[in-house]
């Protein structure tokens, strides 16, 4: 007996295989280089909460012990965020930190909103300080990032206690680790920025990375090591690889597990080689 079939049949059939093509579309999507996976989606924070070496344990991994440096002489420091909120300088200061980094702004979009208590603060108990941008190379330009820094706390004067602005570039919280740029991609991105800092400040931004996210979002470009001081993050008992350019570190992020502030770090010399950074 033949069998009749409703006359909505193939309509229903060409919706599934409609929604199957878009699915099968949609995967393939997220499966790119340089796209978000559906954990990165998951798991992004808010915007502006991310904060200097917030991806290290989680891509380097940690080891316990002291840290030691190439340069017997090294004088403690720490760097702070939102994330911190009011710090205990004091107590800082009477434990041996020397000098500190506050993070003033990231992308075009945040800033820093404990900023005055900790940049202020830091100075006021007789440390060195400076600030550093939280980078976001795919939401502007760096021109405009760093015209955002300079504009929002990170300009630099020659008072003997303000260090050069860095530029916080390493894995992105929100999404794709390299921003879901090419590694050529990123070094442009990051030379407009440190060449508009400079023609802004009139100096070269210090560059705080780890050398695995360098070599993976940039190639290991060497083209920044004869200007730009390294701030290097490592989470060991030695610094390690250096990226390439960089013959030595200038400071090395070695914990985010320190008392009163979790992220110390080592400056690769004395006090005085400190000061002599922040005069230029």
């Amino acid at each position: 007996m033949p069998v009749h079939r409703s006359a909505t049949t193939a309509p229903r059939r060409r919706h599934l295989l409609a929604a199957g093509t878009f699915l099968s579309a949609l995967t393939l999507l997220l499966t790119l280089p340089g796209a978000a996976s559906a954990a990165d989606t998951a798991a992004a924070p808010e915007r502006g909460t991310a904060r200097m070496g917030q991806g290290v344990i989680a891509h380097d991994g940690q080891a316990g012990g002291s840290s030691t440096g190439t340069n017997a002489v090294q004088t403690e420091g720490v760097d702070v965020s939102g994330h911190q909120g009011n710090v205990a300088w004091s107590t800082l200061w009477n434990s041996g930190v020397k000098w500190a980094y506050v993070k003033a702004t990231e992308g075009t979009y945040y800033k820093n909103t404990y900023f005055t208590q900790q940049y202020n603060g830091s100075y006021n108990v007789g440390m060195i300080r400076g600030t550093y941008h939280f980078a976001t190379p795919d939401t502007t330009s760096g021109a405009a990032q760093a015209n955002y820094f300079v504009d929002n706390g990170g300009g630099w004067s020659r008072d003997g206690r303000t260090l050069p602005g860095v530029l916080d570039i390493e894995w992105n919280p929100y999404g794709a680790q390299c921003y879901g740029k090419t590694q050529a991609g990123m070094v442009a991105w990051i030379r407009d920025f440190v060449n508009t800092y400079k023609a802004r400040t009139g100096r070269d931004p210090v560059i705080y990375t780890a050398t695995s996210w360098w070599k993976d979002c940039t190639g290991n470009n060497a083209g920044f090591g004869a200007t730009n001081p390294l701030w290097v993050a490592r989470y060991n008992t030695t610094v390690g690889e250096l990226p390439a350019g960089w013959s030595y570190y200038t400071m090395w992020q070695y914990t985010s597990s320190g008392p009163t502030v979790g992220d110390h770090n080592h400056f690769n010399g004395a006090l005085d080689r400190v000061v002599a950074l922040a005069n230029g």
